[in-house]
């Protein structure tokens, strides 16, 4: 039977740790409610022994996973609402990490917070694992005595970028994988097969077909310039690279981007969400209307949308609501600077915008859905299209010849 070990309280308040075995996680918890102890964390341990253990490649660069950030949050949250202090907290949380990098970054914060550092600032030495939205909204839950809400609404939102990211990975990899798949059928076909007919027909001295000598020009130019053509493709795209990296690049891409059909209205759809959520949840965290906007451009990875929110920033420090000079940005649909100003006027701008995030995220569930329906047909006829033209272009001289002959 599985081994779980647990971190619990019980009835007097006192923390109490142990092992125990149990059918699932479900079973080891309800058995501690039984004998009237709240449990804070059940983790199955690995072998009875609670041992873990992580291979670790000294050249690679070291990151902490978004799932790992989330069960973080969310424990981290339960502990302290369930008022155990922050550095039993974190040390409890350091245990309990599958990472021996985030087991390291959570005891080196626990370290500065027990020196006597604030929880934010400690977290704030680890950029690389936390951002600035999650130290920001941690600074605000510290100030307004709320820090188990913030955690929970920071694991929530961390869980909805993640399922958004997932699913648009998920649907960009099937015509991603049969496009690759395609063009490698071609280049086998053009190099391997036909040079080999190619020889056939000149040797007939036949006259062939326009779309024939189209076919054997490709597949001469690929068998004897491939190479060439290749080193060329890829500088290009070492070039293209670079140029995305600097600061002008980086903008003419995105508005490509976002002027794509299809691409572009997802990734409309995907920073809409991430901007009416991560600013909903700053506000309702007690940050001010100023500093949230400029946390949320950071947090956006669409510059269109990152450098319109800095603008709209630059115009509410000037006197102007968030709503007006929102207005005047082409990116966000109408829709987002009427439910703003409905928010200013209720007063009731973090409800509004969480309710605007989850209608978009619909939204970018619809669209994906939509993608997925009818990208399958292209892909095949565009298949079928390469296939005919090489099978029409090879087998009609071949006729024509047996027909002479």
């Amino acid at each position: 039977m599985p081994q779980f070990s647990y971190t619990a309280r019980d009835k007097s308040g006192a923390i109490e740790k142990g092992t125990m075995s149990a059918s699932d996680r479900q079973a080891a918890t309800a058995s501690l409610m039984e004998k009237g102890i709240t449990p804070l964390l059940v983790k199955e341990t690995v072998g009875g022994t609670g041992v873990k253990k992580e291979l670790s490649i000294p050249f690679l660069k070291k990151k902490v996973s978004l799932n790992d950030k989330v069960i973080f949050s969310r424990q981290f949250s339960t502990m302290i609402n369930a008022g155990v202090p922050i550095v039993q907290s974190l040390a409890i949380l350091r245990e309990q990490a599958t990472s021996s990098f985030f087991q390291k970054v959570i005891a080196e914060c626990s370290k500065k917070v027990e020196g006597g550092s604030t929880l934010s600032s400690a977290l704030a030495e680890h950029p690389t694992v936390f951002s600035s939205v999650y130290i920001n909204m941690v600074k605000a839950g510290e100030t307004g005595g709320i820090l188990d809400e913030v955690l929970d609404r920071l694991a929530t939102q961390q869980e909805k970028d993640a399922e958004i990211v997932s699913k648009v990975k998920g649907a960009m990899t099937y015509p991603a994988v049969i496009f690759s798949v395609t063009i490698g059928a071609f280049v086998f076909l053009m190099t391997a097969i036909v040079p080999g007919l190619a020889g056939i027909f000149a040797g007939q001295g036949a006259k062939l077909p326009v779309y024939t000598l189209v076919m054997l020009a490709i597949s001469h130019g690929l068998t004897h310039y491939g190479l060439y053509i290749g080193a060329v493709l890829v500088a290009l795209a070492a070039v293209l690279n670079r140029f995305i990296h600097t600061y002008k690049g980086r903008r003419v891409w995105d508005r490509f981007l976002l002027h794509m059909p299809v691409i572009g209205a997802i990734l409309e759809k995907v920073n809409v969400a991430r901007f009416a959520r991560t600013f909903g949840s700053l506000m309702s965290s007690g940050i001010s209307v100023l500093d949230a906007l400029n946390v949320t451009s950071s947090a956006l990875t669409n510059t269109v949308y990152s450098d319109g929110l800095i603008r709209v920033a630059s115009e509410v420090k000037n006197g102007k609501s968030v709503s007006e000079p929102l207005k005047a940005l082409k990116a966000f649909p109408p829709i987002v600077s009427q439910m703003v100003a409905v928010g200013e006027e209720t007063g009731q701008m973090d409800t509004i915008l969480v309710k605007l995030a989850g209608f978009y995220e619909r939204e970018v569930d619809t669209v994906i859905a939509s993608i997925t329906s009818i990208i399958e047909p292209i892909l095949i006829i565009a298949l079928g299209g390469m296939v005919g033209f090489i099978v029409i272009s090879v087998f009609g001289p071949i006729s024509a010849l047996s027909n002479t002959i």
